[in-house]
């Protein structure tokens, strides 16, 4: 998928619904642009037991994935949620970027 804005591991703000403004890590990054965030987007599923691959059934709450729009890269400085740009360092190196104070996101 080459370079992404949002990877595995960012912290992010949640920017539009019912979570807004919470902030969480990325567990996984699908590529019809969802992600899965941290105690975000919780719902409970109602399972049935299925005893050959161990399954006790009842209901289970788990995450699901929210669209990559609805979220923005945590910045540290500002506190805030913040945009992404990409800039390529003196060494050739192509790394991400904050567009608030051009601070470079990838150490």
């Amino acid at each position: 998928m080459g370079m992404r804005k949002i990877r595995r591991g960012d912290e992010v703000v949640v920017t539009a619904g019912k979570y807004k403004g919470t902030r969480g890590t990325v567990q996984r990054v699908y590529p019809d642009s969802r992600v899965l965030v941290d105690g975000v987007n919780v719902v409970k599923r109602h399972v049935k037991p299925n005893p050959q691959r161990n399954v006790s059934g009842g209901i289970v709450e788990e995450e699901r994935p929210i669209h990559l729009s609805n979220v923005l890269l945590y910045n540290p400085e500002t506190q805030k949620g913040d945009r992404v740009g990409f800039r390529s360092l003196a060494d050739g190196r192509k790394v991400r970027c904050f567009k608030s104070n051009g601070e470079v996101v990838d150490v």
